[in-house]
């Protein structure tokens, strides 16, 4: 997980999604699909979230979801509060920021 993008998307973006190999594919709201990768895993209270980022172009802006376990696996559940979704992408970039001071 050495690839990390400090913009992220919000609760507005429309998503569905489908996993792969690893590769998630998500199409907007123009029914544009594109191949999603995780690349960074953070907590908030108690809470896991996972940072994505478009495997075509990984310099577009990223995906914050949170991580839910449902049935013995791991389910990206999009973000539809706003104040949540603050909150995480806050978080998000406090930690790339101390990562890129390190």
């Amino acid at each position: 997980m050495t690839d990390k993008h400090e913009h992220v998307h919000g609760p507005d973006c429309d998503h569905d999604h489908e996993e792969d190999d690893g590769v998630i594919i998500v199409s907007d709201e123009e029914g544009n699909e594109h191949e999603l990768v995780m690349v960074y895993t953070f907590q908030m209270e108690e809470q896991a979230y996972g940072v994505l980022l478009d495997r075509n172009d990984p310099e577009a802006d990223g995906y914050i979801y949170r991580i839910v376990e449902e049935d013995d696996s791991a389910v990206l559940v999009e973000i539809e509060d706003e104040a949540e979704w603050q909150r995480a992408a806050a978080i998000y970039n406090e930690l790339v920021t101390e990562e890129d001071n390190k």
